[in-house]
């Protein structure tokens, strides 16, 4: 078979391909390169040296799928430096496409004080605690604790009142976790020696109508909770990484009554519900620019909310101070519940049901990040400039989509500018 081979880490790596009589036939791709690579196995063996007998633990090995997917991640390479992603074009090419494996813990870590988190591109979760009430209200497979470790830095936590405390919910569905959990587990993973270097944005919105006491006791629980108002960035205004290292950064959906000045941390003046075309907002100095375009009639608006999702994404060379905020869920009785529009159903590959949300948005990460999406011209050197912040349904499935937008941070960077140096 025919296999475009792109190695898109920052060192030099070897291909080798078995030849069917126990020899090895190898080719050699610098850094940021790609070629046509002939196998006579669906076997292909990744390394740093040019012998694969010498190879020892600098080996990967890795599949090719027979299957028709779109895109896919490669297992084989758990404890290597890399991973690997297929991918079938619509014209039937197949790639192969190698990046740098990066921790996802702490990946924040690697990237310049200097950047505005405008400028960064974040993986977060649509409604964080809605761990219950499947296939309604259920929007997450796994704890925040697991979703910090994995990558995820946009939080969004949604509450009402219960009695004298706040408790997380989803509509009027409780989802049981106290605000108070929420507060600990946050304080734990950014005081952690190994992941002191991350910042989370935390979106807190009010789920009940008391207008009063509801911004009180999020003030008063977070006083109370472990580092306090201390551990909270609450300027309305972006700032840039250094400053919010170790923090919690507030994103406000609820009223500032209580609190000192008002609205508290960064601040949307207005809403739009379910807006398709999105909205935006001024906010001193850097405009965001928000799709939340989550009411649909059925799993048939799939394709659509993904080109609005994605595109806004792409960030323009020409305008430095924006932000761009994606939801890439929605949810509408009874077509277009949470699970359908996120993962999809079925076999799409074989045309026996539809593909999901997630899926296809992996799928467009791997067609930007490797210059190989229909009708666009390949990308320069750096690769595409993927920026903002990106809120999933189900982020774990699959589980190969956060490390996509964890890449992106890397890609399209030049010094001098983005804050990058």
């Amino acid at each position: 078979m025919l296999l475009i081979v792109r190695n898109q880490t920052y060192e030099k790596l070897y291909f080798f391909s078995p030849d069917g009589d126990k020899q090895w036939t190898g080719t050699c791709l610098p850094a940021s390169s790609s070629k046509r690579v002939t196998l006579a196995a669906r076997r292909l063996q990744i390394s740093r040296v040019s012998e694969p007998e010498k190879a020892s633990m600098a080996v990967a090995v890795v599949s090719i799928p027979r299957s028709l997917c779109a895109w896919k991640p490669l297992p084989g390479l758990d404890s290597s430096p890399w991973l690997a992603y297929y991918r079938r074009s619509a014209g039937k090419r197949c790639y192969l496409v190698v990046m740098p494996r990066r921790d996802p813990s702490c990946f924040l870590k690697s990237i310049p004080d200097t950047v505005p988190l405008s400028s960064l591109m974040l993986p977060g979760t649509h409604e964080t605690m809605a761990l219950y009430g499947w296939p309604i209200s259920q929007c997450q497979s796994v704890t925040l604790g697991a979703q910090l470790n994995s990558g995820i830095r946009v939080i969004d936590i949604r509450l009402a009142i219960n009695g004298n405390r706040l408790i997380s919910f989803h509509g009027i569905v409780s989802q049981y976790t106290a605000f108070s959990d929420v507060l600990h587990q946050l304080h734990a993973f950014l005081t952690a020696p190994s992941t002191c270097s991350e910042t989370v944005v935390v979106s807190i919105k009010q789920e009940d109508d008391d207008t009063r006491r509801f911004p009180q006791l999020v003030r008063e629980e977070i006083m109370k909770s472990p580092g306090g108002l201390d551990m909270w960035y609450l300027e309305d205004r972006i700032p840039n990484l250094g400053e919010v290292r170790g923090k919690a950064v507030m994103f406000s959906r609820f009223g500032g009554d209580g609190w000192t000045g008002g609205a508290v941390g960064i601040h949307p003046p207005v809403w739009p519900d379910s807006a398709r075309l999105g909205f935006t907002w001024d906010c001193k100095g850097t405009i965001i620019r928000v799709q939340d375009w989550y009411n649909h009639l059925s799993f048939l608006s799939i394709p659509e909310k993904v080109e609005a999702s994605t595109e806004i994404l792409v960030a323009p060379e020409d305008f430095p101070s924006l932000l761009s905020i994606s939801f890439l869920s929605a949810s509408s009785l009874p077509f277009a519940l949470p699970p359908l529009v996120a993962l999809g159903l079925g076999w799409p590959n074989l045309k026996l049901g539809f593909e999901g949300v997630n899926s296809r948005v992996g799928r467009w990460l791997v067609e930007r990040l490797t210059g190989t999406t229909p009708g666009l011209e390949r990308n320069n050197d750096a690769g595409p400039r993927i920026r903002g912040w990106a809120l999933m349904d189900f982020s774990h499935d699959p589980a190969s989509l956060i490390p996509l937008f964890i890449e992106c941070n890397f890609r399209g960077r030049k010094a001098g500018e983005e804050g990058w140096i």
